[in-house]
């Protein structure tokens, strides 16, 4: 997962002064209105179908509302407080129909799926139909790219507020299209948590991963063994303040990911990366001696002592309390680069954990290396290696595993661009976006077919990265890469489209306020 020689130099201040004018919402100037308008093929993800009207454009005025009702409201909701600050337009959302509205409705086509959506832009209508509200929030996603890059600002634009004519109809390949961000290396709080759910979501990524516990920090709060957070929890990488999040502030997170249709998979690692747990209780070491917290970057190094019986009431009491927590079906259990467990322990140790995972009624997720347990069929091997072939993988197949697909040296947000990158780690990179974008997750792994491919995965690790501006540069522009690798059929994966198409986003992330890599191997406008 991580395994590699690496800088442990702190970046705090690196591109804060860069990305703080955006991240501050500062009003895009008014010459931004003369930027060539959206058109329905710069869409990302790119879309499965596209039908462009030309000479046909919908304008939104002062009379335009939103229409939707019942369970479409929320969504209207949604698109409404998306528009509403850059436009200054009143948008009112309301049941019924009329000219010149945006409506939204739960009659799609069942042939495009829970999750696919049909958007028509008319003259005097756009129409957004799907079977379902995730249908519906994955169409208001590309209805947003058809507005003009300004629509992204949190402060008043000049219009006009023009979408191009024609129809999109979507569906995505893989249902499974995730994110991970760690947050034991580096602590980052719920509103950093919510401001990247909100981006993430932008290109119809459905699962947020978070990385909760690691030999670095412990993150979540377990009431039955409080100093994991109240001890454990007290540092991070390079010896800062560290931080957790009460079980409150996960259900707040939980809560939020769910309004933007994404489900949040929480990650306890285990049997390794658990020095922060084993310096917060003395009993979990198998010499009952409790190490000091760890604040450097190595890996391999600690290991919860498999042969003693508290270790797994540990176990249960931590798998229950999140499970509690955790709406989704997944809970994921880490189980990679347990190099100091031995391989009887480690199949000793899963044998207790998997059963435990499903009697709190989870599926477990564990990363590729616990494949050697056997896990049951309806288990999750992430596979996160840098060769495109392991031993594991052909047997799990054979298991009916599902295999989510996370090579480091394409996924791993957290690599450095190129060699000059001052953030990041190079243990599997460089990974330039083309090379991110590069790759197709269906076909990528020998003796995977794809239809046991889950989906795809952008892992952000963060060892070097302490703040909201860091994420972002390291995300963007390699999450829209991923996330179309996730959703768009391999017809329409094509390096020269998704740069060109690339390059128009640039302005709405720097509407949005979001910080961003400018490759050079985008043509991103002047």
């Amino acid at each position: 997962m991580r395994a590699g020689p690496r800088s442990t130099a702190r970046r705090g201040a690196l591109l804060v002064a860069a990305g703080a004018l955006l991240a501050a919402g500062t009003a895009v100037p008014a010459s931004s209105a003369s930027q060539p308008a959206s058109r329905l093929t710069d869409v990302i993800p790119a879309p499965r179908s596209v039908t462009a009207d030309p000479g046909t454009t919908f304008e939104l005025s002062e009379r335009t509302a939103i229409r939707a009702s019942g369970a479409a409201a929320p969504v209207g909701d949604y698109l409404a407080g998306v528009l509403r600050p850059s436009t200054g337009l009143p948008l009112p959302v309301a049941p019924g129909r009329g000219t010149g509205d945006i409506a939204l409705h739960l009659d799609g086509d069942p042939a495009l799926g829970p999750e696919g959506y049909r958007l028509r832009v008319a003259e005097d209508s756009v129409q957004l139909r799907a079977t379902s509200t995730d249908g519906l929030f994955n169409g208001v996603q590309t209805l947003r790219q058809l507005l003009p890059a300004r629509v992204e600002s949190g402060a008043p634009q000049p219009g006009p507020w023009t979408m191009p004519g024609g129809e999109i109809a979507d569906a995505p390949r893989f249902g499974h299209r995730a994110a991970m961000l760690d947050v034991a290396r580096h602590f980052f709080g719920v509103e950093e948590i919510k401001r990247y759910i909100d981006q993430l979501a932008r290109y119809k990524i459905n699962k947020l991963h978070l990385h909760l516990s690691d030999d670095q920090g412990w993150r979540i709060q377990i009431n039955s063994w409080p100093r994991l957070t109240e001890h454990g929890g007290s540092t991070e990488v390079g010896g800062g303040p560290g931080g957790y999040y009460t079980q409150q502030d996960y259900a707040e997170i939980v809560e939020h990911a769910a309004s933007r249709h994404m489900t949040v998979i929480p990650e306890i690692d285990m049997p390794g990366h658990t020095n922060a747990a084993l310096s917060s209780y003395a009993e979990l070491n198998c010499d009952g001696q409790a190490p000091p917290l760890y604040t450097g970057i190595e890996v391999g190094f600690s290991s919860l002592c498999a042969g003693s019986e508290i270790t797994y009431r540990f176990v249960e009491d931590v798998v229950r309390e999140v499970a509690a927590l955790t709406p989704g079906k997944y809970l994921h259990i880490g189980g990679d680069e347990a190099h100091s467990t031995t391989d009887e322990d480690y199949l000793a140790f899963m044998s207790e954990v998997l059963p435990l995972v499903e009697k709190y009624g989870k599926t477990p997720i564990g990363w590729h290396e616990y494949g050697k347990a056997e896990p049951r069929g309806d288990s999750v091997l992430q596979y996160w290696g840098t060769t495109n072939s392991d031993p594991s993988l052909g047997a799990a197949v054979a298991r009916g595993n599902g295999i989510l697909v996370s090579p480091a040296d394409k996924s791993y947000l957290d690599q450095k661009y190129d060699e000059s990158t001052e953030l990041g780690l190079n243990w599997a990179g460089p990974t330039s976006v083309s090379e991110a974008y590069g790759w197709d997750p269906g076909s990528y792994l020998q003796g995977v077919p794809e239809e046991a491919v889950l989906g795809v995965e952008a892992p952000l690790w963060t060892e070097t990265l302490e703040t909201s501006e860091h994420l972002e540069f390291m995300s963007f522009p390699r999450l829209p890469a991923i996330a179309e690798l996730g959703w768009s059929p391999p017809q329409e994966l094509n390096w020269e489209s998704f740069r060109q198409r690339l390059a128009t986003h640039g302005p709405r992330l720097e509407a949005a306020g979001i910080d961003h890599y400018r490759s050079p191997q985008i043509p991103w406008p002047n």
